[in-house]
Parts: structure tokens; C-alpha cells; sequence
């Protein structure tokens, strides 16, 4: 069982508050990822369930029991940094085996234990060797198989991809996407790139100033934002919003399309611009749009076929079923 409930948790660091009460459910074998920009209070909410820091108010419980008050060891959850923290003089096998060491797990379950984890991160022919002969990768493997062998009820990722290069950084996405599915054990995971938030959660938690913006599935958040924050943070290249008589056109105080359901053409369109800046991705490319009437800059994707150059006159056409409507209160219409 991995459930995890936060009631009206609080965390004030002396008369600054960085949490006012939240509640949150996360379920058993949920995949919930953390995300917002820095300093939005991810990390904290997170220490908070483990322990690492005090609640000022407000309960949480795990399984059912309320564990507030209970210290990090005795909260049955497992703990991944950004930082691997290894022993460098241990090797891989000694590195994995350390919490059951400390937990006088007996050495037969401690071997079983150690090549479950092991293969399930394909750690077995490395298990000899020392973390400093290993690539980052495999040494944020060894940190997982650590949080693996004490068979927690949830495990708990703080921004454990940010030390390393993006390829390792996909494959080690992919790799905790895959763990997951294979243990099926609840997963809350914090990070500040939404993209990592989009490709892995079951369930998303938007913060802003650690208050809760929205909880959702990734597409729900994508498809529905409910306010201009959500709406711009959740999305790669973010969402183009436009104010002024154009949004009046639409009943609202400020529209919102994001730059794949903006159709590029040379020749006509509802709106004229200049090519700016292009992005060549290969698939696609990304034109950063100027003197349109309508933003400082408007940004739309495009086949990474097209041919349009910088300084070029282009026309663009929103298309109307995917036009996000805001009020002036930057509240969904």
C-alpha cells in the first residue's frame, strides 16, 4: 500500500509562510509528479511527507496513519536526491545493501533483495564495481536501487535527473517511467521541467507559491487549463496569450493558442507577421513571429519542411475549437 492524504499541511518558516493549508490525495500506485517554477514550495511539500521537515499544522497520513509526527525511518518511504550520494569507497553492491545493513535485514534476504534490484535496473554486471568507475547514469541507478531494497510503500524523487546531460536524462526518464510500471508502488516525483511532468505522471500538481494551481492527468492540464498560469506553464513551447481587441473578439479579457494549433501560410490568413527567429528541430520547426498588432512575439510550430525564411511576411490562422478563453481575472472562461 502506498496512499498518501495531506490534510491542511502548513509550513511557516518562523512569520513567512512557503505552504498555506493544502489538501491533496495521492493513491496507491499513482505516479504523481510535482511541478512548477522555483521557489514554488515542490521540494518542501515533499520533505514535508517524508519527514525531513516539520509540518507547522495540518496532518498527513500514510496508509491511513497518521504520520505527521512519525520520524523519516519509521514513515516506510524511500527517499531519491538529486545528488546520488554513494559511498565512493563501497562498492555498487555494499552501496545498495547499506539501509538493510543499518535495518539488520538478514544477509540471505539482503542478497535477494540486492539482485532483484539489481536486475530490474540492469545493474548486475556493475555490482562489484565502485561509483566512481560507473557514468552518471548508472549512479543514479545505484541511488534508485538503494530506495528499491527497502521496499517502501512510495518512493520519493527530488529532481533526481537534473545533474545529468539530456541523452541521459531521456533514457533515465524512460527507465523510471518502466520501474514504475514493473512495481507498481506509488511514485511522487518533483521536478521544474514540464515536459518530464507530461511524459511520466499519472497525475500532475501545479504549484505556484505553494499553493495547489490544479491536479490532474497530464492531457487533462494540457487540454484544460483552469488559469493563465497552468495554461502557460504546462506546454513546450509555452502558449501564446493575446489581449486587447482581439480577445474582446472572443468575449474574453485574454486568449490563449498554443503554437501547434496556429496554422503558418505565405500567401493569406487572419493574422500578418514577420519571421523572426526559426527553430529547426528536424520534425518541426518553431517561428517566433513579430509585428503582428497582437503580442511582442507570437509562436507557432510548423512541418520542419517549410521554407519560410527570416524576415519573411507570413499569415496566421488560429484555429477556432482550440482558442482558451481567459477572464480578467486570468480564471478559464
Amino acid at each position: 500500500m502506498g496512499q498518501i492524504t495531506l490534510k491542511k499541511v502548513r509550513k511557516a518558516f518562523g512569520d513567512v509562510e512557503v505552504i498555506p493549508p493544502l489538501d491533496l490525495q495521492i493513491n496507491d500506485g499513482e505516479f504523481v509528479v510535482f511541478v512548477g517554477p522555483s521557489g514554488c514550495g515542490k521540494s518542501t511539500l515533499l520533505r514535508l511527507i517524508a519527514g525531513l521537515e516539520d509540518v507547522s499544522s495540518g496532518e498527513i497520513e500514510i496508509d491511513g496513519r497518521p504520520s505527521a509526527e512519525l520520524p523519516p525511518a519509521k514513515r516506510g518511504l524511500a527517499m531519491v536526491f538529486q545528488s546520488y550520494a554513494l559511498y565512493p569507497h563501497m562498492s555498487v553492491r555494499k552501496n545498495i545493501a547499506f539501509p538493510m545493513k543499518m535495518a539488520k535485514i538478514s544477509q540471505d534476504e539482503q542478497n535477494r533483495r540486492i539482485e532483484a534490484a539489481a536486475s530490474a535496473l540492469n545493474l548486475t554486471e556493475y555490482l562489484d564495481r565502485k561509483p566512481g568507475q560507473l557514468s552518471g547514469g548508472q549512479r543514479q541507478r545505484v541511488a534508485i536501487g538503494r530506495a528499491i531494497v527497502r521496499e517502501p510503500a512510495a518512493f520519493l524523487f527530488d529532481e533526481p535527473l537534473s545533474n545529468l546531460d539530456a541523452a541521459l536524462r531521456v533514457g533515465m526518464r524512460l527507465e523510471i517511467s518502466e520501474l514504475h510500471k514493473r512495481l507498481a508502488t506509488t511514485m511522487i516525483y518533483v521536478t521544474h521541467d514540464q515536459i518530464e511532468a507530461m511524459t511520466m505522471a499519472d497525475k500532475i500538481v501545479v504549484l505556484r507559491a505553494g499553493r495547489i494551481e490544479q491536479v490532474g492527468a497530464p492531457l487533462e492540464l494540457y487540454e484544460n487549463p483552469r488559469n493563465i498560469f497552468v495554461a502557460g506553464f504546462i506546454g513546450s513551447p509555452r502558449m501564446n496569450f493575446i489581449e486587447g481587441p482581439e480577445a474582446a473578439r472572443h468575449n474574453a479579457h485574454t486568449i490563449g493558442i498554443r503554437p501547434e494549433h496556429i496554422d503558418v501560410s505565405a500567401t493569406e490568413g487572419d493574422w500578418q507577421g514577420r519571421i523572426g527567429v526559426a527553430e529547426h528541430l528536424g520534425s518541426d520547426t518553431y517561428f517566433h513571429i513579430h509585428d503582428t498588432g497582437l503580442a511582442e512575439t507570437v509562436t507557432v510550430r510548423a512541418s520542419g519542411e517549410v521554407t519560410l525564411r527570416h524576415g519573411e511576411t507570413v499569415f496566421l490562422t488560429p484555429q477556432a475549437e482550440k482558442i482558451h478563453r481567459f477572464d480578467n481575472e486570468g480564471l478559464k472562461q
